[in-house]
């Protein structure tokens, strides 16, 4: 196929069917554009002729470029790459994927961004009370930061998950369940929605036994609880980036601020490996410095 028509195949995938943003989107294009243009002056004008010795080419002049581009957006660029590349096999446009043993390298693990107490309380409260859609809302923002559930794990919940009140079943990835506590903050919340908004939600639209509906009573969207948590950020004032997973890294790391066993963490994480969860055992600079004045007989 010319490349220019199976990139833009592509693109339409990720678009329509697989529901990116238009931010991820952007990145494929550019990086994607990029690979093409390289291709196009390689003399490379249809996906056939890509051979697995093609993209080495690529991406060693790519890593040896001055500057140097940082290792994130190297391991973004290859990721493009073989996507690209394991859709058209996937999709018999293709006899093969040549990207098939291309390897990112490995970025550096940045730490998660947290918010602090005062950021989070100001965010589960900015929704109003008096609103129907702020009620879910609250809710939902209830929810996520006591639980420290994944967006995709709280949209797919059924309200028959919250059986047992004190506790919540969650669905991770792999289709592992969990069952994690839910505080009395979090259970007002959704108590609240469940009695004062959900049946008119639910009335709008097909039955459906999802906990969290949507205006016009559909399952509320990933996408749409993403718009939930950054206008609730907008509300509060809040400069910092927040991101979908935002109340959930900040669920463990005031967890382990707080004292929690790490391991403890990881089980309400849903973590498969400790080495995960250790990530957010991180103490800041600041925080060092306060235990080493109280603690060490020199310090001062």
């Amino acid at each position: 196929m010319q490349l220019d028509r199976a990139l833009d195949t592509y693109l339409r995938h990720v678009t329509i069917e697989r529901g990116l943003s238009d931010h991820t989107i952007a990145a494929y294009r550019r990086d994607l554009g990029a690979y093409l243009e390289w291709l196009t002056q390689e003399g490379i004008t249809d996906t056939a002729a890509i051979t697995p010795s093609v993209i080495g080419r690529f991406i060693a002049e790519r890593s040896g470029a001055d500057p140097a581009p940082a290792a994130t957006s190297l391991a973004r660029l290859q990721s493009s790459v073989r996507g690209w590349h394991r859709f058209l096999a996937r999709e018999g446009i293709e006899d093969h994927d040549p990207s098939g043993r291309l390897r990112p390298p490995k970025a550096p693990r940045r730490l998660p961004k947290a918010l602090t107490i005062d950021q989070v309380e100001r965010l589960l409260g900015a929704p109003s009370a008096d609103d129907p859609i702020g009620i879910r809302d609250r809710a939902l923002l209830e929810l996520l930061y006591a639980t420290g559930a994944r967006v995709s794990e709280a949209v797919g919940l059924d309200v028959d998950d919250l059986a047992h009140g004190e506790v919540l079943r969650l669905r991770g990835k792999g289709s592992k369940e969990r069952i994690v506590p839910v505080g009395s903050y979090a259970r007002d919340a959704v108590d609240a929605y469940l009695t004062r908004v959900r049946p008119s939600l639910a009335a709008k639209g097909r039955a459906s036994s999802r906990l969290f509906l949507g205006a016009r009573g559909a399952p509320l969207s990933r996408q749409s609880a993403w718009l939930v948590i950054r206008a609730a950020a907008d509300l509060a004032q809040i400069t910092a980036e927040v991101s979908p997973h935002t109340l959930r890294h900040s669920f463990a790391t005031h967890l382990l601020q707080g004292g929690a066993d790490v391991r403890v963490v990881q089980e309400l994480l849903g973590h498969a490996s400790v080495a995960t969860t250790q990530i957010y055992t991180h103490v800041s600079v600041d925080a060092l410095r306060d235990i080493y004045a109280t603690s060490h007989p020199r310090a001062r």
